[in-house]
């Protein structure tokens, strides 16, 4: 019996054995193929690390033999031998977790699906409130059968409500011609991304688009991205370690996750290229307001750049790609939200504000300011002085700067992160907020590019981890008239020249032309040498559009005058009197002007013409005095109001105590 029991005891203890074995193999297996991923790194370290898993793991297969076959010792050896395992197990399944939680992190941030959003809007005014109350209207939906929140989903909408039966589908080329007839009332309702709101609202016109519009319907649509931009092929295998171009986007939105917000206006655009072999890059902020042609318009009219973020990231990058003759090899995208994270996950960076400035929150819930002088802004704070221009004086030039500035104070800030948890949750910042084209092995693969930035560091302690050249689109602002809007908009017009000289820096820096070598260099000792920003100037030609005037109210002499002197093909109706009426409007470029401009003159004489403004500047006086006398007997009508009030209150409080007093009295 007492054989048996022996027997059994020491085939338990054999099994024992063997389920420890097992989980040491199979903790090792698993990290050596997490650290198998990471071999695109192309460090040794990797293979030393996947070389010692292996040879632990066969001394404790080679052990386990020993510990079962060990008859005096056995005890002792099974006690160690588990100990040891159990160790060992946990020590290598925890480092294998953490190697797969941080490449999770990584291979996210190419998000392989993005979920789009589409809504029915309407005015709030409008008769229709919900989708059973749409009958006999016309709906406005994107002509581009590719866009998912302009097309593919509302026509999923359309089909799941029987829309087309009573109504009229009316396609149009892009979302701001549709929003212009929806506000004209030429169309009931129109089909938009659910984010137009946000992409809306920073044209004067469209201020209070979320108080105006109602939404009667809004439906989620999870796709698989997809690209047409012409550089993405190449793109998907091209090496880090080659010269490459990256475009940084900043979207405006208040999502959490970006995936959930695939479209939204490009509030901030830093074209970067950078030339791993020479650890040099150029760095260009792109105005938002910049007046190029659109690549995904039919007939790449001219528009605002940030319009092109609302048509999704092909877009844009081709209308950058073709504005400046330069292949964009990779992109990434961050919404604010992503960006104050980013911020407060490396601790804040250190810049010098040059005055205090205010801006709206990332959330849009309040203003948040910063004041002047060098300091360590949170993420909230540093994203108040990468987006205000409005009180600086150099306006675009100086957010420009402030971006760079920011995006170089990171750089310096990411070198001095070390700590395992640190970094971890760095990734999962940018996991979430982010979106890139970028593979997970060509961002691996930024680990080489970073050892020799590194090294360089080790080299000069003292100076940043990159050269960057600041690139400068220099331009003149003009009111232009949009041809899809309707309306006078402020545009930045480029300048030509500065164009040229960074399209001529970027190519420079990716060796695609030969560096032109500077012969003389000039300085004085009594002033502190600043790096030159190409691009900025000065040049002596401007590149402003010309412009139709505004005629109305000028004398018939005047206006053909103007005409005559300036090129402008006009008709007259009538003989003399004032411009009345024009049959284009002013502000429109004169090359998209095909026909003779139309102008109605009045019949009025110039006395009567005066006579009448006379009249109506009185009229408006008058107004305003009745205005001004009606407030004020209001204002009276209150202050009575309120002393008659206050008396009766008072003849309360008397009565009140009068009675108490009799009371008391009775009492006695």
């Amino acid at each position: 019996m007492s054989r048996i029991k022996k027997t059994k005891k020491s085939l338990l203890q054999r099994l024992i054995i063997s389920l420890f074995t097992l989980l040491v193999i199979i903790t090792s297996s698993f990290t050596i193929y997490q650290l198998y991923l990471l071999t695109t790194m192309k460090t040794n370290k990797i293979y030393y690390a996947i070389g010692i898993i292996i040879i632990i793991d066969l001394i404790f297969i080679v052990r386990s033999f020993i510990v079962k076959s060990d008859t005096k010792r056995k005890k002792h050896s099974l006690k160690i031998y588990l100990i040891t395992s159990f160790i060992f197990a946990t020590l290598i399944g925890g480092a294998g977790f953490i190697i797969n939680h941080m490449y999770g992190a990584v291979d996210n941030m190419n998000k392989k699906y993005v979920t789009y959003s589409s809504s029915l809007i309407a005015l709030k005014k409008s008769e229709f409130k919900q989708i059973n109350d749409i009958s006999d209207a016309t709906i406005g939906i994107l002509s581009d059968k590719k866009s998912p929140d302009g097309n593919i989903i509302p026509k999923e909408i359309i089909k799941e409500n029987d829309l087309e039966d009573d109504n009229t589908i009316s396609e149009y080329e892009d979302y701001t011609s549709m929003l212009s007839d929806l506000y004209s009332e030429k169309i009931e309702l129109v089909f938009m991304p659910s984010s137009y709101a946000t992409m809306f609202s920073n044209i004067t016109q469209y201020e209070k688009i979320s108080e105006e519009t109602n939404i009667i319907v809004s439906k989620d649509k999870k796709m698989k991205k997809t690209s047409t931009a012409k550089s993405e092929t190449e793109s998907l295998s091209k090496s880090v370690s080659e010269p490459f171009t990256i475009l940084l986007m900043g979207i405006d939105s208040t999502e959490e996750v970006l995936e959930k917000n695939a479209v939204a206006n490009g509030d901030t655009l830093i074209l970067i290229t950078f030339n791993p072999k020479t650890i040099n890059a150029t760095m260009m902020s792109i105005p938002r307001d910049s007046y190029v042609p659109i690549a995904c318009f039919n007939d790449k009219a001219e528009n605002k750049i940030t319009h092109a973020a609302a048509y999704g990231n092909d877009c844009m990058i081709n209308t950058i790609e073709e504005y400046f003759d330069i292949n964009i090899d990779y992109y990434a995208k961050i919404n604010f939200k992503g960006f104050v994270k980013l911020i407060d996950a490396v601790g804040g960076v250190t810049v010098d504000v040059p005055k205090k400035l205010c801006t709206d929150s990332s959330d849009r819930t309040g203003e948040i300011c910063i004041n002047k002088g060098v300091q360590t802004l949170s993420g909230e704070k540093a994203l108040v002085f990468a987006r205000n221009r409005k009180q600086l004086g150099n306006g675009d030039f100086g957010r420009a700067q402030h971006q760079q500035e920011i995006v170089q104070a990171l750089l310096e800030k990411l070198k001095t992160i070390n700590s395992i948890s640190d970094f971890s949750t760095i990734l999962d910042t940018i996991s979430n907020s982010m979106d890139t084209n970028l593979t997970t092995k060509q961002i691996l693969s930024f680990y080489n590019v970073a050892k020799d930035i590194q090294r360089n560091t080790l080299i000069s302690p003292t100076s940043s981890l990159i050269n960057i050249d600041k690139l400068y689109l220099q331009g003149d602002g003009q009111m232009i008239y949009d041809e899809r809007a309707k309306m006078i908009l402020w545009d930045y017009v480029p300048n030509k020249e500065s164009k040229k000289d960074i399209i001529e820096a970027m190519k420079v820096n990716l060796g695609l032309k030969k560096h032109k070598e500077i012969k003389e260099f000039s300085y004085s000792i009594n002033e502190p040498y600043e790096k030159e920003t190409i691009g900025y100037g000065p040049y002596d030609t401007n590149y402003k559009y010309e412009l139709l005037p505004d005629f109305t109210g000028d004398s018939y002499e005047s206006a053909k005058s103007y005409a005559n002197k300036n090129s402008i093909n006009v008709t007259f109706i009538g003989n003399s009197g004032y411009v009345i009426k024009q049959s284009e409007p002013s502000g429109r470029r004169l090359d998209k002007i095909n026909n003779s401009v139309v102008l109605t003159l009045s019949t009025a004489t110039k006395s009567q013409k005066e006579e009448e403004e006379k009249r109506e500047n009185q009229e408006k006086k008058e107004k305003q005095e009745e205005i001004i006398i009606n407030k004020s007997k209001k204002e009276e009508i209150k202050e009575d109001e309120e002393i008659k009030n206050e008396k009766e209150e008072e003849q309360e409080d008397n009565k009140q105590e009068e009675t108490e007093k009799r009371n008391d009295e009775d009492d006695n």
